[in-house]
């Protein structure tokens, strides 16, 4: 590999790990390949902090081989087993690091540069209602679509028979990936090449959008100390909370139909970082009584049904809380929140949001490499 290469990749997976329109926490990766060798991010680590002993070398040969495998038909050991193969494919002294979740899709497509980002622009046409149908329209054919599945090995094999398709069906592979519920991968042999991509996608997709959010009138408070602060650290055996309230959240949180299109996940790293089961309390704010009454009750039957304490809790009329082992983590919630409030509002041009599938959540919620992601990143 040339110097050149690896310091291209490090300063592009920057330039968008920096730029939270793309990345927010340790979301996205990036990779840069040769003939022999992948060179792909390190599962947990942040793009914006990118150095060139961080990324994690592949041996593509042995990568190559997983896709001719079979593997057991249930899902949490056909996982282990691929991780396992995965894991045997790092390239002999990076036996210490971890590479991304999504290593496979990155050694598929036939480029040198790939750039797998989840923008809230481009989610508000992944995680809509209509996604699929407009962005044929907007693209005129040229990116593959992927319906929402659960990630991994399934993932995979279907990204592969998409990618296959469209190189028989056009002549040439297809160098943008569009994943439901999830984000897009862009491929290119030169860094100019994925940054253009980039630009044609965002500028294609704003063509689109009826409205942003609305995010002035910002109201915070960092450490949280009054009545429904503390009742939120107590319920959670003392995890840091923090509040937030701007206009759109004080649309939201009008009532339990307002709050609907942020009710329940729109991508694997909303789950991740701000988990799946935002709570919604139905309380008046005037009154402290029985809003902390509501409150009580309210958490201890979600706790109960879901088996899961909320990350972000919400209160009528109030604002959200996010709830995080440190601030840092109470704090990435509520990011992640805002996103998940940005993606909603752009996917109204595509009529409405689109939530992961149930049986979806559930496999991200258990699946091993996502609890090792949530660690790395301090959620958990």
């Amino acid at each position: 590999m040339e110097f050149t290469s690896i310091q291209d990749l490090t300063a592009i997976s920057r330039r968008y790990g920096a730029d939270p329109d793309y990345v927010i926490a340790g979301g996205g990766n990036t990779s840069f390949k040769d003939e022999d060798t992948l060179y792909i991010k390190g599962s947990g680590s942040s793009l914006a902090e990118a150095e060139p002993e961080r990324f994690v070398r592949m041996d593509r040969r042995l990568l190559s081989e997983i896709g001719e495998k079979t593997y057991p038909e249930d899902p949490g050991e056909r996982e282990k087993a691929v991780l396992a193969d995965m894991m045997a494919a790092r390239v002999k002294g990076e036996e210490h690091k971890r590479p991304s979740v999504e290593t496979l899709l990155h050694d598929l497509l036939p480029f040198a540069f790939v750039v797998h980002t989840h923008p809230a622009l481009v989610n508000g046409l992944t995680c809509s209602q209509e996604g699929e149908k407009a962005a044929a329209e907007l693209f005129n054919g040229e990116i593959i679509w992927i319906p929402s599945t659960n990630p991994g090995y399934v993932l995979f094999r279907q990204v592969k028979a998409a990618l296959d398709a469209y190189t028989k069906r056009r002549g040439r592979p297809g160098a943008v990936i569009f994943l439901q519920n999830h984000g897009v991968f862009v491929g290119a042999d030169t860094t100019g090449g994925v940054e253009e991509r980039y630009r044609r996608i965002m500028e294609t997709v704003k063509t689109r959008i009826r409205r942003t959010a609305d995010l002035s009138g910002e109201v915070s408070a960092q450490g949280c100390s009054d009545a429904v602060c503390q009742a939120l650290s107590n319920l959670a055996a003392g995890k840091a909370v923090r509040f937030l309230r701007n206009n759109e959240i004080a649309l939201l949180v009008r009532d339990r139909k307002s709050f609907f299109p942020v009710s329940a996940p729109l991508s694997p790293d909303h789950i991740v970082y701000a988990g799946s089961d935002p709570l919604f309390v139905d309380a008046p704010a005037e009154d402290a009584g029985e809003t902390l009454g509501r409150l009580e009750a309210a958490w201890k039957q979600q706790v109960e049904k879901t088996g899961r304490e909320p990350k972000i809790a919400a209160v009528r009329d109030l604002g959200v809380f996010g709830i995080g082992v440190t601030d840092k983590t109470a704090g990435l919630a509520l990011e992640l929140f805002i996103d998940a409030v940005k993606t909603a509002v752009y996917a109204e041009a595509f009529g409405g949001v689109r939530f992961m599938p149930p049986d979806q959540v559930d496999f991200i919620n258990t699946w091993e490499v996502e609890r090792y992601r949530s660690k790395a990143a301090g959620v958990t």
